[in-house]
């Protein structure tokens, strides 16, 4: 089958503000967001949703529809993102967490990985008083001060650099954003991998908070309180690289594996708060073991971090996380205590 996707830069560029767009042409903007990260894949999307996207970017359906190009993943190396929500290379990530939640020890940790991997990274300084961006300056190779000056840099640099440029939302909402990467399309460069988070921590509220993405992290509030970093929603973190016609089948197929047993183990977990443990059927136990095993294995030390938790960083290639993902769900760990899977790199 043909491997089709909805053309993300493009709508980007021709509908900046695509939620009230959407709306006003009665598309929901989560569908549109699930259309834009391949949470629904666009053989089973609506023609009218695809016929009404097309009309508000002023495009043909065969401009909108990307066939049989396959999206590039950059392997982060940290396991909850790889298995859960791929990094695509030149495509635009939104991190949606309130404050407190670590995303911006994801960033620092990405921005650090990127640059020891020869990406040109840039950070565009957020206008007021933000102290906890100061961590992030070490792991960027130029913090700028205005969208000119990041148009500039990149274009200075060329067509043969590959970028990681991180931003606040706010220039998203002033437009910025999508002037910058419109500018640069114009140009010939498109290889900019666009990281962009939330310091007022309002995406949350938002049903389309940035725009079209190719990739969504989304935070989880309940990981976060229990210290389970990094606090990635393993469900609602999405990526166009997990489209059906898309990625490797043995990713796709551990992918929703783990999706599976950690739905139904947080269901468990709120049965278990009430009711105890041994209220679970013995199948339902296992279950509930797996769940809190894979939630322990996802957990993991970064880099950036080293210094502060006295815990080395780990980096966990997407193979062995597959390998680790499989094996623990089919039941290879079920003698190893939770607390051993607790911030570890591979198994």
């Amino acid at each position: 089958m043909e491997n089709l996707r909805l053309n993300v830069a493009l709508l980007r560029r021709r509908v900046p503000n695509l939620t009230t767009s959407a709306k006003s042409v009665g598309l929901r903007p989560a569908t549109v967001s699930n259309l834009c990260t391949g949470k629904i894949p666009i053989g089973r999307s609506e023609v009218r949703t695809l016929v009404a996207l097309a009309a508000l970017a002023e495009c043909t359906l065969d401009e909108l529809i990307i066939r049989g190009e396959k999206i590039e993943m950059i392997e982060t190396g940290i396991k909850t993102l790889d298995l859960f929500a791929p990094l695509v290379k030149g495509g635009t990530v939104g991190l949606v967490a309130r404050p407190g939640m670590g995303q911006l020890v994801v960033l620092a940790e990405m921005l650090y990985k990127l640059k020891n991997d020869s990406y040109f990274t840039i950070l565009l300084k957020p206008e007021g008083e933000h102290p906890e961006i100061d961590d992030i300056l070490a792991d960027v190779n130029l913090v700028c001060y205005s969208i000119d000056e990041v148009y500039e840099a990149i274009a200075k640099a060329g067509k043969n650099v590959e970028f990681a440029f991180a931003a606040d939302r706010s220039n998203v909402i002033t437009g910025d954003i999508n002037r910058l990467q419109q500018k640069l399309a114009d140009i010939g460069i498109e290889d900019v991998t666009t990281f962009l988070v939330d310091l007022k921590g309002e995406a949350v509220d938002e049903d389309f908070p940035y725009g079209p993405l190719e990739t969504l992290w989304q935070f989880d509030a309940d990981l976060a309180f229990r210290h389970k970093y990094p606090a990635i929603n393993p469900i609602h973190s999405t990526s166009t690289v997990l489209e059906d016609n898309q990625p490797d089948h043995t990713h796709n197929q551990v992918q929703k594996a783990a999706q599976k047993l950690l739905r139904r183990y947080r269901e468990l977990r709120s049965f278990v708060a009430v009711h105890g443990l041994d209220s679970l059927a013995e199948n339902e136990k296992l279950t509930y073991k797996r769940g809190e095993l894979l939630e322990a294995y996802l957990t993991q030390p970064f880099f950036v971090a080293e210094e502060f938790t006295g815990t080395k960083g780990a980096s966990v290639n997407l193979q062995n996380t597959l390998q680790d993902v499989r094996k623990l769900i089919d039941g290879a760990y079920d003698l190893m205590e939770v607390d051993k899977m607790n911030f570890i790199g591979s198994l």
